[in-house]
């Protein structure tokens, strides 16, 4: 009868962008986490005490496949893999190895061998693959088990770093990109819809914080559907950062009103647009923001032509409107929103909004766009729309 056990530590293996800065900078990021690593595990209540080493992290834990499991929701995780610790010693690790073998080997399968070494050893990495498949082999000759180096079923893998080793047979992968929050912080605009949770989530990847901002146009021009899908998608979000947050809930039937009734209806959606960039940007002057993200993409709508673009761009003048979707199709949008858990959200049924034109304009005029505004008093509106502002916490 097999041994009883249950893997005890979790290899964490850190994203490939990280691992190509200065050294000073990589240990940073890095360290970073391990500390956000460290905050999720706390939070979810599971034991753990976590040994860092220059590229690689090492969580001791008594719940180590769940451990595993939670760490992929890191950004700057590559990939975390469940294992059971023993000596760099080889007749321990060849006994480690055993004890895997017997729990995830079955009859009449293939398996392989793979060693992976850092430090100085009185043996070759290839000295332990034959060592280990040959005890494995002999363990299993009643079973039919085979060895194939090139497609096997299962592999058993074993890390040895300096006077310690760690065997395993699964890995995780995690989102990669950097550590959340070493890029400061973003102001994004979230609908709830499938593209603007994607561009968030982006932005998270690459480091940044993000400030979600929900403009509210119910009851007559959109409904309570559409913001709880933004909320709910927020929510989801929070949870790859691994803690609460804070999103902007802006009352704006009253604004999209005016904007309704004194523009072309051709121009609405431009100035809809340019409206909620200057609130964007007002918030991110109160949180000390680096730019805003939006989830547009060229020419995904007939606001998002590239002349409309330009003419929504212009709406902004102390920060950069980063836009991650750009260049996607929705196909791979919607790809990403699956994967990362909003996609399902997004989809559920609601109004949407009901102020977008039939024939909206492509190419807008930015002379006409300024008239309007100058006519409409915009900034004023702004101000008094940003009074109304409500902080939810997530």
């Amino acid at each position: 009868m097999a041994e009883e056990w249950s893997y005890d530590t979790v290899i964490v293996r850190f994203g490939c962008e990280v691992g190509v800065k200065s050294s000073r900078t990589r240990v940073h990021y890095e360290k970073e986490v391990c500390k956000q690593i460290e905050k999720l595990l706390e939070a979810e209540g599971i034991d753990h005490r976590i040994e860092y080493v220059f590229g690689r992290a090492y969580v001791a834990s008594g719940d180590a496949v769940r451990a595993a499991k939670l760490a992929t929701r890191i950004f700057g995780v590559s990939s975390v893999s469940p294992a059971l610790k023993t000596s760099s010693k080889i007749d321990d690790i060849v006994h480690t190895a055993l004890k895997v073998a017997q729990k995830t080997l079955k009859e009449r399968i293939t398996f392989a061998v793979r060693c992976r070494r850092t430090g100085n050893h009185p043996y070759t990495s290839m000295d332990i693959c034959r060592k280990v498949g040959s005890e494995i082999l002999q363990l299993f000759k009643e079973n039919g088990l085979k060895v194939n180096l090139k497609n096997p079923d299962v592999t058993i893998k074993i890390e040895v770093r300096d006077d310690k080793a760690y065997v395993y047979t699964e890995e995780y992968s995690g989102p990669g990109g950097f550590p959340l929050g070493v890029q400061g912080k973003v102001i994004c605009l979230l609908s709830g819809g499938i593209d603007s949770p994607v561009a968030c989530w982006l932005m998270m990847k690459r480091g940044a914080l993000i400030i979600p901002v929900y403009f509210d146009s119910s009851p007559t021009f959109s409904d309570e559907a559409s913001r709880m899908k933004a909320l709910d998608c927020a929510k989801v979000l929070f949870r790859w950062a691994g803690r609460k947050g804070e999103m902007y809930v802006i009352p704006y039937e009253e604004a999209l009103t005016t904007i309704k009734r004194e523009s072309p209806e051709r121009y609405t959606c431009i100035l809809c647009k340019r409206f909620m960039y200057r609130v964007a940007e007002k918030i991110a002057e109160i949180e000390k923001a680096e730019g805003i993200v939006t989830g547009e993409a060229v020419g995904e709508q007939a606001s998002q032509t590239l002349r409309n673009l330009r003419v929504l761009n212009e709406a902004v003048k102390r920060y950069p409107v980063h836009r991650p979707l750009l260049g996607f199709d929705k196909v791979e949008t919607e790809a990403i929103a699956r994967k990362i858990g909003t996609y399902d959200i997004s989809i559920k049924k609601s109004l949407g909004c009901t102020a977008a034109p039939r024939h909206p304009i492509l190419k807008a005029k930015l002379e006409e766009v300024l008239e309007v505004e100058k006519r409409i008093e915009v900034e004023k509106m702004v101000e008094e729309t940003l009074e109304k502002a409500k902080k939810v916490e997530i």
